[in-house]
């Protein structure tokens, strides 16, 4: 499909002048972890080995999230296996990931620092899943699946970061009950949870498989992460199985109060350089855009963004694009990045249908730029909120547009005023002598 280039749409639209911009650092207050892995080491013992024994399989599955320090930590799970006598071997729990392939899953495994050299163990990364049994939930029967390569293993750890999810709200969200059930049911498994999600709950039916898998699986436990507003460790806790649902909660609620967001709420334009699968399952955080596009799930209540415009994908997601489609407007170079066979992948495993498509694309920035700014209607450069961010996952520093500087918290210290944004064959550049977006 080709799509109009900039001397087709030229005419169309009037250029605008653009407001000014002002360099912000963002930095609410936060807790890190002073020693993440060593805090990891030490929560690990806590989970309850007795069963097994030296030279007992141990399966360690890993997602394709980009946690912090997640390719260490993944390897100090490793070594805690082997100390104890084990023999650990890492699973990808992603569901549909990668594509839903095998090749695609460890490559996604691979742009997070996870390989088997690094980690000092195998990969396993076989998309077989067996099924286990069938549970009713609500009006539906739900067939719950696993990994084929976990359940070969002597006992199965999770490790996941815990945080707001990007499609629902309630006690448990992301986490590592959803790791096991859907990251570990590989497509088969997350297809048949989100069929079922949709319409009948994505607690209830989270609550439905978990349990089992408990029943059916040599389940030892998960190690849970919480990430604090710079994307850094700021809590790691082992906790065993048979309590993912009494802890998660309490895990989630400090994710959320650590949980990156925008400085403020209202904003007319919201720019995003890249979006990714290891910054967010959605591509960017539905929470930190108000955007949740998922059928029987309203949207959050806060932010209000009117329009978003996408500018591309991150190298590490490998052409996923999944979560393009909640933009408004991208451009040509996006497009150019995108691999239709893992967005689809993801897409149809999900039936989160909404974030893989297309919105419409410009041929440039400039061109974008200029069409968001009509879109509006009555567009003024001196009252223009407009927010310009590298993705959601990095908000410690942003640019935004002078009518927004008032607004800003006492955490948000702004470094540069009067900074424009620029055009370079099309292409948006700012420069203020602490930052470019390129």
């Amino acid at each position: 499909m080709e799509f109009p280039d900039r001397s087709d749409v030229d005419h169309l639209i009037d250029a605008q002048p653009l407001p000014s911009f002002a360099h912000v650092e963002y930095d609410p207050p936060s807790e890190t972890l002073a020693d993440p892995l060593g805090t990891a080491r030490t929560e690990l013992d806590r989970l309850d080995g007795d069963d097994l024994e030296p030279g007992d399989t141990v399966a360690i599955g890993v997602g394709s999230r980009g946690i912090h320090r997640i390719d260490e930590i993944a390897a100090v799970a490793v070594d805690w296996a082997e100390t104890r006598g084990y023999d650990p071997v890492v699973v990808p729990a992603m569901g549909s990931h990668g594509g839903a392939t095998p090749e695609g899953q460890r490559e996604v495994l691979s742009a997070l620092g996870i390989d088997e050299e690094g980690v000092g163990a195998p990969i396993d990364a076989r998309m077989e899943a067996e099924r286990l049994a069938t549970v009713t939930v609500g009006d539906t029967d739900v067939p719950v699946y696993f990994s084929t390569a976990a359940l070969e293993a002597d006992a199965v750890v999770v490790i996941n970061r815990v945080k707001a999810h990007t499609n629902f709200s309630g006690p448990i969200e992301s986490g590592l009950a959803k790791m096991t059930v859907v990251g570990l049911g590989k497509q088969r498994g997350a297809k048949s949870f989100h069929s079922t999600a949709i319409a009948e709950g994505y607690v209830e039916t989270l609550t439905a498989g978990l349990d089992v898998i408990e029943a059916e699986v040599s389940l030892l436990g998960g190690l849970a992460l919480v990430e604090n507003f710079e994307e850094e460790l700021g809590h790691v806790e082992a906790v065993p199985a048979g309590s993912f649902l009494d802890r998660e909660p309490e895990l989630l609620e400090r994710a959320y109060e650590e949980m990156a967001t925008l400085p403020v709420e209202a904003v007319d334009l919201l720019v995003v350089d890249e979006i990714g699968k290891e910054i967010s399952g959605a591509g960017m955080d539905t929470n930190v855009i108000g955007r949740y596009r998922v059928l029987n799930a309203p949207d959050p209540e806060t932010p209000d963004i009117d329009l978003i415009y996408v500018r591309g994908l991150t190298e590490a997601t490998k052409g996923n694009g999944n979560g393009i489609g909640l933009a408004d407007l991208t451009r040509q170079a996006a497009i150019d990045q995108l691999d239709t066979k893992k967005t689809y992948a993801n897409a149809l495993t999900s039936g989160s249908l909404a974030k893989s498509k297309l919105p419409v694309v410009a041929p440039d920035d400039e061109f974008a730029i200029r069409t968001a700014l009509a879109a509006l209607g009555g567009y003024d450069p001196e009252t223009v909120r407009i927010v310009w961010i590298r993705n959601t996952e990095d908000l410690g520093e942003l640019h935004v547009s002078e009518a927004v500087v008032d607004d800003l918290p006492e955490s948000a210290t702004v470094r540069d005023h009067d900074v424009a944004v620029t055009f370079e064959d099309g292409t948006a550049r700012i420069r203020d002598g602490t930052a470019r977006i390129r």
